[in-house]
């Protein structure tokens, strides 16, 4: 597997003004779902949200796949946060452990997203909630990102969790505002660059192109800065239907009932195996 550091955003990184404002609308959202829970950041990277959630969570648990990442993290709050390295496939915790589990930027990364869920059903409590956001596939300023398997149309991620036992709402976030001669210039340049496989593949290589389009770029530190102000908002969707007006995908999926049963099931299985 992949290690991922190269595609994440992490302290340093020159990022847009926007890349600032989609970081902070999904960790003000993610502070909202975990206050007062006990809550699970997947794929926290070096942990630029884990400082907000710990504020408002009971308890606060992160894990990556990259151990260098989590280097950072643990380097930066010091042991503060549990942080544990596991592949989301197949998560080290006991039945019925959390509240909510937390997955930004990264479900496109997994190979088995389905597996994915039954682990998710696994680890939640009665009532528990998945928190998720992505890119939109069907934006027309997609790119996508290195070691990536499947990105979702707003369809195919409600069907995803339809199937996974979860009751999921699907939202639009970040409506494309392309109205000037610049922007327009920028994503057209932007679409032929893509079309073209032109896009840097790092964080790095990017922050060059971005800095040639957009100008004097804001540098990320080890925590997301200037969460006072109000998150952008999300816009709900229809479950059938093209959506490329959005350039981001949230989902807030709640644990079904039979879901649950499932779960259980699935240990009891995998208890008797054991014996």
């Amino acid at each position: 597997m992949s290690d991922f550091v190269e595609v994440t955003e992490a302290a340093g990184t020159g990022v847009t003004r926007e890349a600032v404002r989609m970081l902070q609308t999904r960790y003000a959202y993610a502070a909202q779902f975990c206050s007062g829970k006990d809550a699970l950041e997947i794929g926290c990277g070096p942990g630029i949200g884990l400082g907000l959630l710990k504020a408002h969570a009971r308890t606060l648990v992160g894990g990556d796949y990259s151990q260098s990442l989590l280097s950072s993290a643990q380097g930066h709050y010091g042991g503060q946060i549990p942080l544990v390295r596991f592949d989301a496939h197949s998560l080290p915790f006991g039945q019925a452990s959390f509240d909510a589990v937390v997955l930004f930027e990264a479900i496109y990364y997994l190979e088995r997203p389905e597996q994915f869920l039954e682990e998710c059903r696994k680890v939640l409590r009665p009532q528990g909630i998945v928190l998720m956001c992505l890119a939109n596939k069907e934006w027309t300023g997609f790119h996508r990102s290195p070691h990536s398997h499947r990105y979702y149309s707003a369809s195919e991620l409600g069907a995803l969790f339809r199937s996974g036992g979860f009751e999921p709402q699907i939202f639009g976030a970040f409506p494309d505002s392309v109205t000037t001669a610049k922007s327009k210039m920028v994503a057209f340049v932007r679409r032929s660059a893509s079309a073209l496989n032109l896009i840097p593949k790092t964080m790095k290589g990017k922050e060059l192109l971005k800095r040639l389009f957009y100008g004097q770029l804001s540098i990320l530190g080890h925590e997301i800065e200037g969460t006072n102000a109000a998150p952008e908002p999300l816009f709900e969707l229809s479950p059938n239907g093209a959506c490329p007006q959005y350039k981001i995908l949230y989902a807030i999926a709640h644990l079904r009932a039979e879901g649950i049963n499932q779960a259980i099931s699935s240990a009891l299985v995998a208890t008797a195996g054991a014996d």
